[in-house]
């Protein structure tokens, strides 16, 4: 078995492992079974990479998504890994090479979907040649609880069976405590090790604004924080993609949309660009992102609410995998509470399954009304306690205020009973504050006790009342119609017998400019800079050449090391953080050849 630091330095061009990872990489690498969860950007993928190549035979991948195997493929290629994929972009010439080629022991990793992974087929292929490892790569689809479940990762259990002494190692980004057991129970993970790294990402700022004018507010945020940035916006529906790409490309941000809708050649178009090109915005529903490897993505913003706390986490970890500052963003409104509780109740979904998708939104919507940090409190639906307040979020840049507001909840509950538990909050609203309309007038409700008894708060703070109010579980959506109705943690409140406080919303929520130097910390000086991005070019160019995304060639982080490094030589070069071998032999003299031109070759000491 080859050596695991060996085969970190000289192929991947890291000197030492982080968290995490070397404990894995030699549990794994000795044959052992391993649960790995570890939050995106950790370094996850070395955890099966490296003990697939220190192993004898090829490592078996199973990856959700074509364009994820053909990412991580090309990555691997450059490295000099001899990785291949299956799926049904091939064509049957190019399918029977790959096989032939496994068969021969000509393939480190192959990568494969689910589906074809439990064919009887490719089960006959496997058992033709050895395997070093199976790896399980974003686990949690097997689980029905999870955001992105996959009914063909269940039949994954047959490679306990078929392939008894092969290690597995299921790895996720995103898994609460039932996800958890579900991998375990279904992936027979019984006897395998965990890991759990810290799910933290702490280059990444939180924050979540009331949804108002939202993509006004979007366009403020994107200017302000990450002009020429690249970026990726979530909505909820296809035609909102559609209409913020559009409006976002009208206002000079470039923007592209993404969904299941479009047309196959169309979405992969849009994914290329995204990954080969700089300062472009995703606009996506949910369909875009899983298992993305592009590290400069500089924000995620959510125009709409996700389904749940590992949705989001899961998704605004796409923001900053290279470790430098990065924004989650989220415009949150009442009507998202509302919509996601309707769906949830008009699916044909079985009661339980019911009640856990509620429990999800629950604490999604908690993490959204928290007066907190928001850091601890997304941490600990994870199970891991955060210390203190994390300087990095809202909430603790900019305190909410908050107020008694047993009194407001008593009106609010009150004027939901009085009208017949039917009305959203709109309508509720214009009630309290007593708002004369035909509607309320041919309801009658101009003459209940309620009309006009909350005038000391405006429309837009008793909106503010009821979305909170959804959020604490004391009033529910009627899934048909989306009127509210009274819960039955509303009574002690009624009856004074409970207090509560409420958080009073901001009236503007201030957007402050990121730091100067935010995407590039490494670089210290003018003239490292403008040698950062000559570096930067000339990787362009070879990418667009080879047809790769840059980051394929060299990561923005590697660049600025060179840069401030600025070594003169191959030997110099290859202290480099991500200069492996096979990348110092194909690009080392190239990148050196922009350093000397720009007289900068000088070199630290002993260079």
């Amino acid at each position: 078995m080859m050596d695991i630091h060996e085969i970190l330095s000289s192929v991947f061009g890291y000197r030492e492992f982080r968290g995490h990872q070397k404990a894995v990489i030699e549990h794994v690498a000795a044959g052992g079974d391993a649960l790995v969860l570890m939050p995106t950007g950790g370094g996850k993928s070395l955890c099966y990479q490296i003990p697939a190549l220190a192993r004898e035979g090829v490592g078996v991948v199973v990856s959700p998504l074509i364009a994820l195997m053909q990412d991580q493929g090309d990555a691997l290629r450059e490295l000099g890994v001899r990785a291949s994929y299956l799926n049904s972009s091939l064509s049957g010439g190019e399918a029977r090479r790959v096989e032939s080629d496994v068969v021969e022991g000509r393939v480190d990793l192959l990568y494969v979907a689910p589906e074809r992974l439990a064919t009887p087929a490719f089960l006959e292929l496997l058992g033709k040649t050895r395997v070093a490892l199976f790896a399980i790569d974003e686990a949690h689809c097997v689980s029905q609880w999870g955001h992105d479940f996959r009914p063909e990762y269940r039949k994954l259990d047959v490679l306990e069976e078929r392939f008894p002494g092969v290690p597995r190692v299921a790895l996720t980004a995103t898994a609460d405590d039932l996800t958890r057991r579900e991998i375990v129970q279904h992936l027979e993970l019984e006897k395998a090790r965990t890991f759990v790294s810290g799910f933290d990402r702490p280059n990444i700022r939180y924050q979540v604004v009331p949804k108002k004018n939202a993509k006004n507010d979007l366009l403020r945020f994107l200017r302000k924080r990450h002009p020429g940035a690249c970026g990726i916006v979530y909505c909820m529906s296809r035609r909102k993609v559609e209409e913020t790409a559009r409006f976002l490309d009208a206002e000079g941000i470039p923007a592209l949309a993404y969904h299941a809708g479009m047309e196959t050649a169309e979405r992969q178009r849009h994914q290329s660009r995204f990954l080969k090109e700089d300062g472009l915005t995703m606009v996506a529903t949910i369909a875009f992102g899983l298992g993305i490897d592009k590290p400069d993505v500089r924000f995620v913003a959510h125009l709409d609410l996700p389904k749940s706390l590992e949705a989001y986490y899961q998704e605004t970890g796409r923001a900053g995998r290279d470790g430098l500052p990065s924004d989650a963003w989220m415009s949150y409104g009442y009507g998202d509470a509302v919509l996601i509780r309707q769906l949830v109740e008009g699916s044909d979904a079985p009661a339980e399954r019911k009640r856990v998708e509620h429990r999800k939104l629950n604490a999604l919507l908690g993490y959204c009304e928290t007066v907190e940090c928001r850091r601890a409190v997304l941490l600990r639906h994870f199970g891991e306690e955060y210390e203190g307040a994390c300087g990095n979020c809202d909430t603790c840049l900019e305190p909410v205020a908050t107020y008694d507001g047993t009194e407001a909840a008593q009106k609010a509950l009150s004027n939901v009973y009085r009208t017949g538990q039917s009305f959203g909050a709109a309508y509720l609203a214009d009630v309290l504050t007593g708002t004369p309309n035909d509607r309320i007038r041919s309801k009658g409700h101009d003459r209940l006790s309620t009309f006009g008894i909350g005038r000391e708060l405006d429309r837009g703070e008793w909106l503010s009342v009821y979305r909170q109010l959804v959020a604490a579980g004391l009033l529910e959506v009627e899934p048909e119609h989306g009127g509210l109705r009274l819960s039955p943690r509303a009574r002690p409140v009624l009856k004074g017998e409970q207090s509560l406080r409420l958080r009073r919303d901001p009236k503007t929520h201030s957007v402050e400019a990121a730091p100067k130097n935010a995407r590039e910390p490494q670089v210290r000086s003018p003239g490292d800079e403008q040698l950062f991005e000559a570096l930067r070019e000339r990787r362009r160019a070879i990418a667009q050449e080879k047809n790769v995304p840059a980051y394929v060639i060299f990561h923005d982080r590697t660049l600025a090391e060179m840069a401030r490094l600025r070594p003169s030589s191959l030997a110099a070069m290859r202290s480099i953080s991500g200069v492996g071998e096979t990348k110092l032999d194909r690009y080392g003299n190239l990148f050196l050849e922009v350093i000397r031109e720009s007289g900068a070759g000088q070199g630290p000491p002993g260079s």
